[in-house]
């Protein structure tokens, strides 16, 4: 709900900040506007204004509410951080160096400043809000609670005595309201700021009501002789039920440079700081105090620590040794001169006043437990409180907080990267157990880190947004491991509620076991230790024991159960054992397929909160049975389930549940049992004969078996199974018995006819007692079926065959590959045919060699050895290469020197046969580079280099090099040219261009290539073009011809419809043919991803200047990336503009000429200027680079505006163009061209004759209209110089009056000097006359008296003691004219005295 926020009016001259009346819709938008982003479901609230920087944070303790001080800004927030009210405070025109004004023209160097907030307390008597800005000399006001926008007080005319805030806002102000009998009193502490606030003191007492609000009059200040000598920063601000305490740094006076750490303490009840004492703190090592917090009997202190002070230390400093050290200082300083009992100063009155240390009686620190008027103040102890760190950290800390929670105290730390560290102080040690990013990183934590009237949630302050983190996340932690793992002090696992709490949220947390703390000994989550058994079988119920150590005890009537899932059992304790029934079969979820088992989730439940929990499995030992083919028995005996086999029956049971009178194999796990384990099962253990079974051929197959005692006495019959491709053949087999529990199985012979695809094919085998009860394979039982004719398609293939095959060259009818037995005897061929060549690669290689040549072909020998020394190319030996041989089919040989020329066939003669001669001739070649284009390129690489030469396509591959780097080649290789394109170079500089021809290489020595520096784009516009593209843009630069053919480009997201109809998917670099020139860029190509990439050449105009015309891109797609490519430098568009990106406007639409349509022409009358409409016209282009033209002639355009182009026609009808009728009006803008219309020019119409009379009358006319002219001119001339007159006489009086007042003044002038040397006839020639303390003292209270009565001398020895009292007496005496209290009141009685 909205409502109406009340503000003051706008003050005169801007001298205060400007209160804005909020109707309720703006409150409304507002409040939306500034309403937090949505967060995490974390419990957390965040609150931010953007472009604000906020500065402090307050907190209302009884209404929760949150106050917030920015720049300009004053926010009220409600717990949850949402908006609630808002006030304006700035910016005001204002300036340090100027006293708060009225009228501007008091301070003429005043500007607009922005008004950060400096301090911001709440008066919670009052129900106010005190706020202090950096404007107007740091005065504050007050504004009510319950709505900031109202303003309570605001002093219009402040005095100096008002200044409160520091008035620059790198220098701290803190302060507290301190509740007194009648009203709150404010204590602020602030360091120097700005050449007005020297007579500010550091630390003053004001009063929040009164006549003069804010004021320090009548009250306590900290007299300093000079500020600028200390130079306090305060840190921060803190009270007690007795005392109000100070932490800052400063430095010891003018002589002392080097700065300390010290806390100062006020009495609440002393309105004029007599009881003020600092002490300085010291953190062992450790640098300056950075942040401070008061928490119960401690101070806590960050500490700068660190070379060079980046990092920070935690110290503790117990509030009784701190009010320990106070008041020790402050005894030695009443009561000892501030001696220490080794006589070495220990107190003195600090900041330069004239009070010192002094001898009172013993009893005065007592007497005056916050001091008087005649005690000294204000006392510094020179003795440091020194702590031990408690934690080091590697940021810098910003912000301290504490809360003590459940007898634990637990520290809040923010650093300056804007995390947030929660520390537990246990001991002497501090241990971050939970780190946070809170603001953006680099953005520090405000010292105003605010905990909650609950202690539930912290307040934390950045510069852009307020955050509120919960102290204990405890519900967060869905489990007990992670509670405890988080090792949060203020959280642990309640284990009867199930959830992670704080201490007093767990209604049994002082029962045993009941709270986990992870900071206890031997604290573990509840947990099911053992079960007993750990499985069970799904077929039948049975008791489950679980152990669960350290399990609560409940009350007599309350009772644990378990759950197996959905099924509850009641569970029956005894100490840590817990005893359940598991659900029966029906209640017992169905196995997963695939398994042999299902497990269920295991609880130990009380209520309806999971106490411990595990996992439990019932199994089905008929499904491990299925789940294993190839060894049902095995696997059932084997498994980890205590499973058996029933041999006979072929079945797997849990217990004693084999057929009355089956044998039964036993589970490995029992014990005491002879027949147990897969050992024990009837198997096949493998073949008896070889595996390798030829197609074809009737074959025998035998297996051995062992352990078919079972079956003894039992008929049974056997099969062989094989799982051929597509079918499973069944064979009968008989059983041979031998010695022992072994067998031979015998297959029934076979010929087998497999449709074969490889040389070899694989073929599983099981028998079977009859045809269903599988025997297990020991291990996978495989045969071999083999074809000879696969593979092996020629004679040397077939001779090289593994010998073990039988394979043979049949020549009967047709020549194959058969096995030896089906061949007929005088068929089988010994001596294979002579070698066949069928091809060769590469047919030229370099004279010197080493060219690795390729044969392939038939019959080229049955191994290496058979063709070691067998080829010759050309007439010359050539090496075969042993890895790279592939029997018979191919030869790979390394090339032997040659003479540049040589030619001929390829020849392989292997032993006792005929040689083998190829067709193709192999040609040796010299390779010659000639020439490079271009010569030179950028250092980043990219550039298309070309070499040319002679007989570059030698041998089959080819490498280029330029200086040292790869020069990746670009297909194909041309006889004379050959195209590669650079790698980067470290350098600019020449580099050498190598190509390597296999093993041989060659070198350019004459034309090196030279790498250049990068192109560099300094400009590039315009930055604008229409869809269609073609704008010229140009672009400037340095070394920009070094780019070989520089493209602009533009990346593209297009949609489905766009890449269906326009693009098609093409390859961004088009094979390249010998002979014919490189082709430009393809307009659009599609990249991945779905992009598309449009491109243009741009021509190199010279090397600071490039010209390019904008590409054209398809309609409806959305612009990614605009972009130079400079062969490989790319730069964005925008980087070369100047952050200008590159715009595509919509192509324009024009109207027609003729309004009767685009065919129809339109009449143009003589000397008329062309109006085309039309929208959108000068989105994307100049009126200079708009062309338009009538047929053949041109129509100059004057002006282009968004919906009109004029342009002026030629005087006479232009040639028509294209064999039309009428010349054609078109508009040329780019790639578009866009026809209006035919224009058809009207004849111009015959002059009329001017008539005799007409002409008479003109002349009459204009003859009169001379004559008027020369009268008024005759006029005006005569004024002038009336003027003129007037003029000269005035100035002269002025001269007059000028004289006079000069006269005046320098006689009045006189007369004050005379006056000034009368009066001052009777002072030295030194001046005003100054006396020293002594004698102006003397002269004001004993005036007319010639003696010494301050300095009395003693008449005597018994006068002694007297003396003593008399220096005691007058020391006091000067403390009291130290009083401003005691002076103003002897004033006042001095002036109501006549």
């Amino acid at each position: 709900m909205c409502r109406t926020v009340q503000e003051t009016p706008l003050l005169l001259h801007f001298t205060a900040p400007v209160m804005v009346r909020w109707p309720p819709f703006s409150l409304c938008l507002l409040l939306l506007l500034l309403s937090p982003p949505p967060l995490p479901l974390t419990g957390a609230h965040r609150f931010s204004a953007p472009n604000t920087t906020l500065n402090h944070l307050a907190l209302a303790a009884g209404r929760g509410t949150l106050y917030v001080g920015a720049v300009n800004r004053l926010f009220q927030l409600s717990p949850e951080l949402q908006l609630e009210a808002m006030a304006v405070t700035g910016p005001v025109i204002d300036s340090p160096d100027c006293v708060p004004f009225r009228d501007p023209a008091e301070c003429p160097q005043a500007q607009l400043t922005d008004n950060a907030n400096q301090l911001l307390l709440v008066s919670s008597r009052t129900q106010e809000l005190v706020a202090c800005g950096q404007v107007r000399q740091g005065v504050c006001e007050t504004r009510r609670l319950g709505d900031v926008a109202e303003v309570l007080y605001q002093a219009e005319d402040p005095g100096d005595g008002q200044f409160v805030a520091a008035n620059t806002p790198g220098v701290a102000t803190v302060g507290l309201v301190v509740p007194s009998p009648t009203q709150d009193l404010l204590l602020v502490a602030r360091g120097l700021a700005g050449k007005l606030s020297a007579g500010v003191p550091p630390l003053a007492v004001r009063q929040l009501a009164g006549p003069q609000p804010f004021s320090s009059e009548g009250l306590g200040r900290l007299v300093v002789g000079d500020f600028s000598d200390y130079n306090n920063s305060y840190v921060g601000a803190f009270a007690d039920n007795r005392s109000a305490y100070f932490v800052f740094r400063r430095r010891g006076a003018r002589a002392q440079a080097e700065y300390r750490s010290y806390v100062a303490r006020v009495c609440l009840g002393d309105a004029n700081l007599y009881s003020y004492v600092e002490v300085p703190l010291a953190c062992q090592g450790q640098g300056l105090i950075q942040a401070a917090f008061l928490a119960p009997d401690t101070l806590l202190g960050a500490f700068a620590a660190g070379p060079r002070g980046t990092q920070a230390a935690l110290c503790a400093f117990p509030m009784v040794e701190l009010g320990a050290s106070m008041e020790q200082a402050r005894r030695l300083c009443y009561t000892a001169g501030g001696r220490g009992p080794s006589g070495a100063e220990e107190a003195t009155v600090e900041y330069g006043v004239t009070s010192r240390c002094v001898t009172l009686p013993l009893d005065s620190p007592e007497s005056y437990p916050c001091g008087d008027e005649h005690t000294p103040s204000p006392i510094a102890g020179r003795q440091a409180l020194e702590a031990q760190p408690l934690l080091q950290l590697t940021q810098s800390v910003s912000a301290v907080a504490a809360l003590q929670a459940d007898g634990h105290m637990i520290a809040f730390l923010g650093d300056t990267q804007g995390q947030l560290h929660k520390v537990f102080l246990h001991g002497s040690q501090g241990q971050v157990y939970h780190s946070q990013q809170v603001g953006p990183l680099g953005s520090a934590i405000s010292p105003d880190l605010l905990l909650d009237s609950s202690g539930s949630y912290l307040y934390v302050l950045t510069a852009h947004q307020v955050d509120q983190i919960p102290v204990a996340a405890c519900p967060q932690f869905p489990d007990c491991a992670s509670c405890l793992q988080a090792q949060d002090p203020l959280c642990g696992w309640c284990v009867l509620q199930g959830r992670c709490t704080r201490k007093g949220q767990c209604r049994r947390a002082g029962q045993p076991n009941q709270w986990l703390w992870s900071y206890e000994e031997n604290s573990h989550c509840p947990h099911i230790q053992s079960l007993l058994p750990g499985h069970h079988p799904r077929q039948e119920q049975g008791q489950v024991t679980l152990s669960v150590p350290r399990l609560p005890t409940l009350a007599a009537d309350e009772y644990f159960h378990c759950a197996f899932g959905d099924y509850d059992s009641l569970a029956y304790v005894e100490g840590p054992h817990v005893a359940c029934v598991t659900p029966p079969q029906d209640q017992v979820p169905l196995s997963p397929p695939g398994t042999d088992h299902v497990t269920v989730p295991l609880a130990l439940v009380f209520e309806d909160v999971a106490v411990a929990a595990t996992n439990f499995s019932f199994y089905d030992c008929s499904a491990v049975q299925a789940l294993e083919g190839a060894a049902p028995c095995r696997a059932c005996v084997g498994s980890i389930w205590r499973c058996h086999w029933c041999p006979q029956s072929s079945h797997c049971v849990y217990g004693e549940h084999c057929p009355e009178g089956e044998r039964t194999i036993y589970s490995a796990q029992e014990v005491d049992v002879q027949a147990r384990g897969p050992g024990a099962c009837p198997q096949v253990e493998g073949l008896a004969g070889p595996h390798l079974v030829p197609v074809g051929w009737e074959s025998h197959l035998a297996l051995l078996v062992r352990n078919l005692q079972h079956f003894r006495g039992l008929p049974a019959s056997f099969h062989c199974w094989l799982e051929l491709p597509g079918e499973l053949r069944g064979l009968p087999a008989i059983l041979e018995e031998t010695a022992g529990d072994s067998g031979l199985i015998h297959c029934q012979a076979h010929q087998f006819h497999p449709s074969m695809s490889q040389r070899e094919l694989p073929v599983p085998i099981y028998v079977t007692q009859g045809k269903a009860k599988r025997l297990d394979n020991a291990h996978a039982l495989y045969v071999i079926l083999y074809d000879c004719a696969m593979g092996h398609p020629d004679c040397s293939h077939c001779q090289a065959a593994n010998g073990s095959l039988g394979c043979v060259w049949c020549a009967d009818g047709q020549p194959a590959c058969r096995y030896g037995p089906l061949c007929p005897p005088g068929a089988v061929e010994l001596l294979c045919p002579a070698p066949s060549i069928d091809a060769v690669e590469p047919l030229t290689g370099p004279p010197e060699g080493g060219l690795a040549l390729t044969i392939l072909g038939s019959n080229l020998g049955r191994t290496f050895t058979d063709v070691q020394y067998a080829v010759s190319v050309a007439s010359r030996p050539c090496n075969p290469e042993p890895s790279l041989y592939r029997t018979s089919a191919r030869i790979v040989c390394v090339t032997s020197p040659a003479p540049n020329g040589t030619t001929g066939p390829v020849q392989v003669a292997i032993k006792s046969q005929p040689p083998g001669i190829s067709s193709q001739h192999f040609t040796y070649q010299d390779p010659v580079l000639l020439s490079l284009s271009p010569r030179w390129g950028p250092q980043a690489g990219g550039t298309q280099l070309t070499i040319h030469g002679q007989h570059l396509q030698t041998g089959s591959t080819s490498s280029a090099f330029v200086g040292g780097q790869p020069c990746p080649i670009l297909e194909p290789v041309c006889p004379e040219a050959i195209v590669c394109r650079t790698r980067p170079q470290a350098v600019p500089g020449e580099a050498a261009v190598l190509v390597v021809f296999g093993h041989v290489q060659r070198t350019l020595l004459t034309s090196p290539f030279r790498y250049t520096a990068n192109p560099q784009l300094i400009a590039a516009e315009p930055s604008a073009s229409f869809r269609g593209g073609g704008r010229l843009i140009r672009v400037r630069g340095t070394g920009l011809d070094a780019a070989q053919r520089p493209l602009l480009s533009v990346w593209l997201e297009a949609d489905g419809m766009v890449q269906a109809s326009r693009i098609q998917p093409r390859d961004p670099e088009p094979r390249r043919s010998c002979g014919a020139p490189a082709a430009d860029p393809q307009a659009c190509i599609q990249l991945g991803g779905g992009l598309l990439q449009c491109s243009t050449v741009c021509s190199v105009n010279s090397s600071s200047l490039l010209l390019c015309w904008s590409p054209a891109v398809p309609d409806g797609a959305r612009l990614r990336r605009v972009f130079f490519t400079l062969d490989n430098v790319q730069v964005d568009f925008a980087s070369a503009s100047g952050g200008q990106g590159f715009l595509y406007q919509p192509n324009p639409r024009l109207a027609p000429l003729s309004h009767e349509g685009p065919t129809r022409p339109y009449r143009l009358k003589p000397g008329h200027i062309l109006d085309v409409e039309g929208e959108g016209l000068n989105l994307g282009i100049s009126k200079e680079e708009v062309r338009v033209y009538i047929g053949r002639g041109e129509c100059l355009v004057k002006t282009l505006t968004r919906t009109h182009l004029y342009c002026e026609p030629p005087v006479r009808a232009p040639q028509p163009a294209n064999g039309s009728v009428l010349p054609q009006f078109v508009v040329h803008m780019g790639n578009l061209q866009l026809a209006l219309g035919p224009v058809q020019y009207e004849a111009e119409p015959p002059l009329s004759a001017f008539p005799v009379e007409a002409q008479a009358g003109l002349g009459m006319g204009a003859a009169v209209l001379i004559a008027a002219v020369l009268l008024l001119t005759l006029m005006y001339r005569h004024k002038s110089k009336q003027a003129l007159r007037d003029y000269q006489k005035v100035l002269l009086q002025l001269e007059s009056l000028e004289t006079g007042v000069g006269d005046q003044c320098r006689k009045e002038f006189t007369d004050l000097m005379t006056e000034m040397t009368d009066l001052s006839s009777d002072l030295e020639a030194s001046g005003i006359p100054f006396l020293d303390y002594h004698t102006y003292a003397e002269r004001a209270f004993f005036p007319g008296h010639g003696s010494y009565p301050l300095q009395p001398q003693p008449e005597g020895l018994g006068e002694d003691g007297r003396c003593a009292t008399v220096r005691q007496g007058l020391t006091q005496l000067s403390n009291l004219l130290n009083s401003k209290l005691f002076l103003l009141t002897i004033i006042s009685a001095l002036e109501e005295d006549p």
